[in-house]
C-alpha cells in the first residue's frame, strides 16, 4: 500500500501544532517551570514547517521549500534546548538563537536549483538525525541523575526516530527520494514518515510523564525531610535504612550542648541558624552513603554504613571538632554550643536496639562533662 506523503506531513503538522498548543497552555498555568514554553514553541515551529511542506506545488516555492524547511530546523533545534532547560541545564538564548540561525538557514543553498532537492533532503535529514542522537543523550543523563524511569523512555523513543532520519538521508543520498515531484513515490518513505508521527507524539506525551513523575519525587523528598536543616526526618530516615544488612552499621545518637541557653540567650532565629550549621558541617564529613537525621529539637541521628567501630569513632570525632571550629567562626556568640556524640556499632542487632545503644552512650557523654565522644560498651571512645 503506498502511503501519501503530503496527508503524513499534514497530520504531522496538525499533531506538532495540537501539543504545541497544550505546552503552552500547560506553561500559562504557572505550575510547571519554563520548559513546557520552550517545548510548545519547538512543537509549533515543527508544525508550521511540516505544514509548509505539505503545501509543495500548491503554493510559491519561498513558502514550501524555504520557509518550510528552515523552520522545521528550528523547531527540531529548539527541542534539544527545551529538553537542556528541563534538565535545569543554563541555555543562553543569544546562544540558542545563532545556534539555530547557523543550522537552519544554510537548508536555503539547496532549494535555489530543483536538482539540488537531494541534497537538501539529506542536510535536512542528518541536522534532524544529530539532534535526536543529542536528545537521546540528554534524557539518558537525567534518567542517570534524577532516576527517573520516564527519562529513559524519552531517551529509548528518539533512537528510532534518529534511525528514520539516517535511513532517510541514506536514501537522498542513493537518489531514491529525490527527483521533481512533489514527494517522490517511494514506500519507505512513506512509511518512515507515518512511523514518525506516531513517534512525535508519544515523546510529547512521555516528557508531561517526565515532569509528573519528578514532581512526585520532589513531592515526596519533601516528606521526608527536615524542612528547617534539610537533614531526613524520622520517617524519611526508616525509607532510607539499608533493606539489607550491611557489614557493619554504626549509629550516632548527636546532641548539640547548650541549645536551650543559646535560645533564651540569641533567640530561636540564632538557634535555627546554629541547627542549619550543623547540618551542613555534618553533612561534609558524612560519606554519601551515609545518612543524617533530624530526631526532634537539638538532636540528631547519622547512619554510618559499613564502618567498623574506630572508624566510627573517628567519624563522630571529625564532627564534633568541625562543628566546634564552625561555632568559633560565628561572631557575637555568648553561649557557645558543642557536641555531645554516642555511637554504637553492631552487625546483629536491629535498628532499635541499636538506636538504644547509642542513645546509652550519649546520655553517658553527657554525664561526663558534655563536648565528647563516647562509645558504647564494648566500642572504643576517642
Amino acid at each position: 500500500m503506498m502511503l501519501d506523503l503530503r496527508t503524513i506531513y499534514v497530520v504531522s503538522a496538525m499533531t506538532c501544532l495540537v501539543l504545541g498548543s497544550v505546552h503552552l497552555a500547560a506553561y500559562s498555568t504557572g505550575r510547571f517551570g519554563r520548559w513546557p514554553a520552550w517545548w510548545g514553541i519547538s512543537n509549533l515551529l515543527i508544525g508550521i514547517g511540516s505544514l509548509c511542506v505539505s503545501l509543495r506545488n500548491l503554493v510559491p516555492p519561498f513558502v514550501s521549500l524555504d520557509v518550510g524547511n528552515v523552520v522545521t530546523i528550528a523547531g527540531y533545534l529548539l527541542t534539544f534546548f527545551s529538553v537542556r532547560v528541563f534538565a535545569e541545564r543554563p541555555v543562553d538564548k543569544r546562544y540558542c538563537a545563532l545556534a539555530i540561525a547557523g543550522v537552519s538557514l544554510p537548508v536555503l543553498l539547496f532549494t535555489v536549483d530543483p536538482a539540488t532537492v537531494s541534497a537538501r533532503i539529506f542536510y535536512v535529514s542528518i541536522v534532524c538525525c544529530l539532534c535526536d542522537l543529542a536528545i537521546l543523550r540528554e534524557g539518558a543523563a537525567i534518567h542517570r541523575r534524577e532516576k527517573l524511569f520516564s527519562a529513559g523512555l524519552l531517551a529509548w523513543l528518539y533512537a528510532p526516530t534518529a534511525a528514520i532520519f539516517l535511513a532517510r538521508s541514506l536514501l537522498a543520498v542513493s537518489g531514491q527520494i529525490a527527483g521533481p515531484g512533489a514527494f517522490g513515490d517511494s514506500v519507505v518513505h512513506g512509511w518512515m514518515g507515518a512511523t514518525a508521527v506516531v513517534f512525535f507524539a508519544l515523546r510529547s506525551v512521555v516528557i508531561v510523564l517526565m515532569a509528573a513523575e519528578r514532581n512526585s519525587g520532589k513531592l515526596i523528598d519533601l516528606a521526608h525531610r527536615d524542612p528547617l536543616t534539610g537533614a531526613l526526618n524520622r520517617s524519611g530516615l526508616a525509607q532510607h535504612l539499608p533493606f539489607k544488612r550491611p557489614q557493619s552499621l554504626a549509629l550516632l545518637a548527636i546532641d548539640i550542648d547548650n541549645f536551650k541557653q543559646l535560645n533564651d540567650q540569641h533567640g530561636h532565629v540564632v538557634g535555627d541558624d546554629i541547627l542549619r550549621l550543623f547540618a551542613r558541617v555534618a553533612q561534609s564529613v558524612l560519606r554519601p552513603s551515609d545518612l543524617l537525621s533530624r530526631q526532634g529539637g537539638d538532636e540528631f541521628v547519622a547512619v554510618l554504613k559499613d564502618m567498623a567501630d574506630a572508624e566510627a569513632v573517628q567519624a563522630a570525632e571529625s564532627i564534633r571538632l568541625a562543628f566546634s571550629f564552625a561555632v568559633g567562626q560565628v561572631p557575637g556568640l555568648a553561649v557557645f554550643p558543642t557536641l555531645s556524640i554516642g555511637v554504637a556499632t553492631s552487625r546483629e542487632n536491629d535498628f532499635e536496639q541499636l538506636l538504644g545503644k547509642a542513645d546509652e552512650a550519649l546520655y553517658a557523654s553527657k554525664r561526663r562533662g558534655r563536648d565528647r565522644v563516647e562509645a558504647s560498651t564494648g566500642e572504643q571512645a576517642a
